[in-house]
Order: structure tokens, then sequence, then C-alpha cells
């Protein structure tokens, strides 16, 4: 079953790293009121999909926490972090985030950090800065980078908790359902004039809820769940490969040797993750069953 959930995980970095292509077509579009509008679709899909659960009050608090952190956090930060740095080395920062995982997703369920996950999550993450290179980046945009790093992994550490009783259609429901009044709070405040999109834009935000948001977002929780965030984490490193593909393909832009070396560094991280997985699978502890939607 470890081989199932490992393609959850494959198939949200496949997504996520093919999104930045489409996402081009959103780049004249206020960002924020995007995303408010990316969430209200996902959240209307997302209810479809799953029947209904209360959350405890703890749960939405700490639902409410994944959808400012991983959510609207991630967006407002990293758009700032775009106005100080170039994209690369954003993504260099955020390319720290399997080693993150690696570490804190054990501390959180107050276990030892594995020797070889994080040796993995190394590996992958030296891949991953290979893979994105470096660029211009000055102090603030640092700040908002590394932000962003934590955000990212808020957005796993924060949810797998809640993943056991509620399951991964209804964290993903809640959390893209609390984040849009959230995003509509701060939009006063960023400068946007939200507009109507275009027929492209409308069909990238369409993309970007559906494909992006529901089937990527409950992917990765379920990955989370059954493999525990810190071996989910080290797929992570697939997502600038993934995204290096796209570029490749749609641009016909070969990659360069610094670039291939790094996607070698992402495979040999995920042998040396798959493996440990592998010998962990006996053990019931390490892939906790989530409850069904």
């Amino acid at each position: 079953m470890n081989r199932l959930y490992t393609l959850y995980c494959v198939l949200t970095c496949a997504i996520l790293g093919s999104s930045f292509t489409v996402s081009r077509s959103l780049v004249d579009y206020p960002v924020l009121t995007g995303q408010a509008l990316r969430y209200t679709l996902a959240t209307a899909a997302l209810a479809l999909l799953t029947s209904w659960l209360r959350p405890t009050g703890r749960e939405l608090l700490r639902l409410a926490l994944v959808a400012a952190t991983g959510l609207v956090g991630f967006n407002v930060l990293l758009m700032y972090a775009l106005r100080h740095a170039d994209p690369a080395a954003i993504g260099t920062i955020v390319g720290v985030s399997p080693l993150l995982l690696a570490l804190l997703g054990p501390l959180q369920e107050r276990r030892r950090p594995s020797p070889r996950l994080l040796l993995a999550a190394t590996v992958v993450v030296l891949g991953a800065v290979l893979v994105e290179g470096g660029g211009r980046i000055d102090g603030p945009g640092l700040l908002a980078a590394v932000g962003v790093l934590l955000c990212e992994a808020a957005f796993s550490l924060l949810a797998a908790p809640l993943l056991p009783r509620l399951g991964p259609v209804r964290v993903s429901a809640w959390s893209t359902a609390l984040a849009v009044p959230m995003l509509l709070v701060v939009l006063p405040f960023s400068g946007e004039l939200p507009r109507l999109p275009t027929v492209g834009e409308g069909s990238a935000l369409a993309f970007l809820g559906l494909v992006l948001t529901v089937v990527a977002f409950v992917c990765w929780y379920t990955g989370v769940a059954h493999l525990g965030v810190e071996r989910a984490g080290v797929f992570v490193g697939l997502v600038p490969v993934f995204a290096l593909a796209t570029v490749a393909v749609t641009d016909r832009v070969a990659p360069d040797p610094r670039q291939l070396a790094g996607v070698l560094a992402v495979a040999a991280g995920l042998v040396i993750g798959l493996r440990r997985a592998g010998r962990d699978a006996s053990n019931p502890a390490a892939t906790p069953a989530p409850a069904t939607a």
C-alpha cells in the first residue's frame, strides 16, 4: 500500500511543478484576488466530495492556523518576496522544506528524527538547490523567503494531527474555506484593484482551484496521513524537477549540466527515503489510517 501513497505524493509534486507554467497566465492578475477566487472554487468542489463532520473547537483553531500560514501567509509573503528577490533565489530557500519536515515532523510527535530520512532530505535539498540555481535577494527578501519556507512547512505540520479523525478531504475543505475570508480581510491593505478575470485567466484559476488545490491537496494529505510528514516531505524535492521538465517541454529549453546533476541528486535522496519507508511499513504507528471523506 505504501506504493500507492508514494504515488499520491509524486502526483502532488507533478501538479505543483507543472502549475508554474499555468500561473504565467495570471502574471497581470491581482494575486490575492486570484487566490480568493481559487480557494472559493476549491471549497465548493471539496464540499461536494465529503460528508459533514464538524471539527471541535481545538481542531477548528488548528485548521484556521493551516489556512493562515500554509495558504494566506504563504501567498502574501511570496508576493512580498518577489519584489525583493529573483524567483530562483526564493525557490532555493523554500527548497529546504524537506529537511525542515524531516526534522520537525518526528519532534512534533515526540519521536527522534530518523538519521536515514535526514540524510535523504539533505540530499534532496542539495539536488533541489542545483535545479533551482540562485539569484538576487536582499535583506527583506531573505526574511520573506524564510517566512514562505516556514509557511510551506506549516501546511503539513499543522494539518498532520487532524488527518486521523477528519481525513484529507475535510482538512482540505475546511482550510480552503477559512482562507477565503482571511484573504478578503487582507485584500484592502494590499493595494490591489480586484477585477473580473479574462477567459485565459479564468481558465488558469479553474486549473489552480480544481486541480492544484482539490486534487493536489487531497493527494498530499493522503500521503502525509499514511507515510508521515517526514517521509512525505522528501518528495517535495520533486517540485522543481517537474517544473524544470515542464519548462523544458513547453519552452523547448534544454536543462544545463548543473540542473541535470540536481535531478540525479533528488533521485538519489528519494531512493534513500523510500528504502527507509519500506522498512517502516511493518510498523503500524508509522502509517496511521485517516478517516474517510
